[in-house]
């Protein structure tokens, strides 16, 4: 029976694969999930894109031929600098590190994004169709998307980013890309108030239609899908027994990920959350309350969020899975600004994540101390998520894997600061800052940026 997705809050109708790989966020203002998860056992360990067509294939809903997925998941990391893809390095006795920025943009959302943009052309061509693309971004998620999506004829990119809130490196991955489907939009604003526009947009639903938009960041399934795959190869390399995860998080899509993995059949012992001075999800975790705060900057810009989207997903699951509840939560917290979670599904959280708050101060002295030890260079990101499993480490016969989500390139500054090494970018990347750069600044106004997408989507068609 082909796999059907369904609204976290409950009133949207179910679609298959395609269907959600199109749409983004459900018609409810809810995000899709699969109806049930499938099974993956873990098998052997062996070549990534092999792991990956098995991992993902049961999602497809039948809707595409195995033949010509496989041959999209190739193409998908022929650009990746690494033959592993993800490759595991040992930090210390069974600590290890999943390096996760191989990809073009050096960042681990590249892994997800190759694979969706190409699944987007494919799809968009076989139905004779373009969609606009509208995504926000605190960092990392802009360049990969704009990577994946650069040139592909079916597709416009708009992308939003906090005007001076992203390194530098991060907005001119975005800005020099000069392909003419790329639009780079700088909110003047926090990254939340770039989300909130975005989703504005989507639950516009006569302006949706009108220009087709499609969504590209982690509120896409098809991402989820995508990330599910490491967690499985990092088991299978460590050979197959209990793992844990430590994960720098901060919209909460690589760490769902993670969950879905161990309901796919991994048998994951502990999923640590990382958070940074913005402990939104530290907080919740310890306390089951979801409170939305002011957003400090810190130098993990990526993590600096008030409100995780892909959390709902998890509240989803905890709360037995009942649409009108999560959608009932999500409101109380919009209205209010907090809500509470019932204890009783906190405790099937608390069953399997823990979470840390790894400050500043915190943050430098483990890039610091992971130099000292091993001579490695890790990104403030990286950072959290290493600070954290350290803090929460619990059996010690468990091998936990932090995961290492960005090139410490991307962070120079905060970097040397550290270290006293100022990390270099690799060759393609060398004349970044040489680029002309291409961006449009905006107010923090919905209507203002309607406008601006409606005025320049499929200019170039």
């Amino acid at each position: 029976m082909s796999l059907r997705y369904v609204s976290t809050r409950g009133a949207a109708p179910t679609l298959g694969f395609s269907d959600v790989l199109l749409r983004g966020l459900a018609s409810d203002g809810g995000l899709y999930v699969p109806e049930r998860w499938p099974e993956a056992p873990l098998a052997p360990d062996r070549p990534y894109v092999d792991l990956a067509v098995e991992v993902m294939t049961p999602f497809l809903s039948g809707e595409i031929e195995a033949a010509t997925f496989a041959d999209l998941v190739s193409e998908s990391y022929t650009a990746f600098g690494h033959p592993e893809v993800a490759p595991l390095v040992e930090l210390a006795d069974g600590l290890w590190l999943m390096e996760l920025f191989h990809g073009p943009t050096l960042a681990f959302k590249d892994v997800a994004l190759q694979l969706l943009g190409r699944l987007l052309q494919f799809e968009l061509e076989r139905r004779g169709e373009r969609v606009t693309i509208v995504g926000a971004t605190s960092g990392d998620t802009g360049s990969a998307a704009i990577e994946a999506c650069r040139d592909r004829p079916a597709l416009d990119v708009f992308i939003l980013h906090p005007h001076g809130r992203v390194s530098e490196v991060q907005r001119r991955q975005m800005t020099t890309v000069g392909s003419a489907n790329v639009h780079n939009i700088a909110i003047e604003g926090s990254f939340d108030d770039c989300q909130d526009i975005v989703k504005g947009m989507f639950a516009d639903e006569s302006y949706r239609s009108r220009h087709r938009l499609a969504a590209i960041n982690s509120i896409n399934f098809a991402r989820v899908m995508a990330q599910v795959v490491y967690y499985s190869a990092a088991a299978a390399r460590l050979g197959g027994g209990p793992i844990s995860f430590a994960v720098p998080s901060g919209n909460f899509g690589n760490v769902f990920a993670g969950y879905g993995a161990m309901r796919m059949g991994l048998k994951v012992d502990r999923l640590v959350v990382g958070s940074n001075r913005n402990d939104v999800l530290t907080r919740f975790f310890h306390t089951g309350r979801l409170e939305i705060r002011d957003v400090v900057p810190t130098m993990s810009p990526s993590m600096d969020i008030a409100v995780s989207s892909n959390l709902e997903r998890l509240l989803f699951e905890a709360l037995g899975r009942d649409g009108q509840a999560t959608s009932a939560l999500m409101r109380e917290l919009r209205r209010k600004g907090a809500a509470e979670m019932p204890q009783w599904a906190m405790s099937r959280l608390r069953a399997v994540f823990s979470a840390a708050r790894v400050d500043e101060e915190a943050t430098s002295r483990v890039m610091a101390e992971v130099y000292a030890r091993t001579g490695r260079l890790i990104d403030p990101h990286t950072a959290v998520g290493v600070g954290a499993a350290l803090e929460c480490r619990g059996d010690g016969d468990v091998p936990t894997v932090a995961l290492s989500t960005a090139h410490p390139a991307k962070f120079p500054d905060a970097v040397f600061a550290a270290t006293g090494r100022r990390p270099v970018l690799p060759e393609r990347l060398a004349d970044l800052h040489d680029r002309p750069e291409r961006l449009c600044v905006l107010p923090n106004d919905l209507a203002a940026v309607q406008r601006f997408v409606a005025d320049n989507a499929g200019v170039n068609a």
